[in-house]
């Protein structure tokens, strides 16, 4: 098949670079094309920029994909590949998720950097993790540890952890999957323990609202039960209005033409926490996620979210 010459715009890290190539060595594959006819453009991004504070400071999420959003809106790009949880469930007017990879494993991978698992560190060992979530989970798992918020790329992070920064760290394993770096893991987390963020293990695919030259091309590579499932989890973070601020969990999984969903909510300080189950017809993705966000902020009571603000 020959098409216009199509432009991907992603931020410039390894593992940003690794999406952004699978999102191209499938679209070639799929259509057949050339493997020049899809270029990758390289943005830098404010949340790359800034590294020395956490982005609940700074603006949040979106710090990850406004330069890249604006060349879109510019037509000096077709389409932006994300990882879906750094997305904010709010895009730009003009703009929408027309695609999602099939989904990595969903679960956190713990590095340890003597070894061991989270269960193994001693009291007081200090655990680095920019995720309001992450930081939450293990407060409320290992209260006796220190945590401070610890920002960078994947490889930035690992060598900080090597030179005795942090005693451990915890990263998305897909991210290090997609990287051929799941040796490094020491532990990787139940997911009953230790639940994912929304849309955590899946790559997106931004693109115009009206692009349907893009959006065809991007159908043929898009993974059915992966848009059911993100659909119920994005749908249970926007109900929140999720942000960088707010530490939630959500994970929806498909058997057959069943959705079942479980999500947690935290303080940040991890002493609370409430959890929701939801299930149904995949038909009802949206709604199942909508129905357990009210289900557990009606459950949590207006004071928990204080603590958010």
């Amino acid at each position: 098949m020959q098409t216009d010459q199509l432009r991907i715009g992603t931020r410039g890290s390894a593992l940003a670079l690794a999406q952004a190539h699978e999102v191209r060595d499938r679209l070639v594959a799929a259509h057949r094309l050339e493997p020049g006819a899809v270029e990758i453009e390289v943005f830098s991004t404010t949340g790359d920029r800034i590294t020395d504070r956490p982005l609940a400071e700074i603006g949040g999420k979106g710090l990850f994909t406004k330069e890249i959003e604006d060349a879109l809106l510019d037509k000096r790009i077709d389409m932006a590949v994300h990882s879906t949880k750094d997305m904010p469930t709010r895009l730009p007017d003009g703009l929408e998720i027309s695609c999602y990879l099939e989904r990595e494993d969903v679960r956190d991978a713990f590095i340890g950097r003597q070894g061991g698992g989270l269960d193994d560190l001693a009291a007081g060992a200090l655990v680095g993790t920019a995720s309001l979530r992450r930081q939450a989970l293990v407060r409320r798992l290992r209260p006796d540890l220190k945590v401070e918020s610890y920002r960078g790329n994947v490889q930035t992070r690992l060598r900080k952890l090597g030179e005795g920064v942090v005693d451990a760290t915890l990263l998305a394993y897909a991210g290090l999957r997609r990287l051929d770096m799941a040796d490094v893991v020491t532990e990787l987390l139940p997911l009953d323990r230790f639940p994912p963020a929304p849309g955590q293990g899946a790559i997106c695919v931004e693109t115009r609202i009206g692009d349907d030259r893009t959006k065809t091309l991007l159908a043929a590579i898009s993974h059915d039960q992966t848009v059911v499932a993100l659909a119920c989890e994005r749908a249970f973070l926007a109900k929140l209005d999720g942000s960088c601020r707010t530490p939630i969990a959500g994970y929806a999984r498909l058997d057959g033409e069943r959705l079942s969903f479980h999500g947690m909510i935290l303080t940040p300080d991890g002493e609370e926490a409430h959890e929701v189950s939801g299930e149904g017809s995949v038909g009802e993705a949206a709604g199942i996620g909508e129905r357990a966000a009210a289900e557990v902020r009606d459950r949590a009571g207006t004071r928990f979210f204080d603590s958010w603000d």
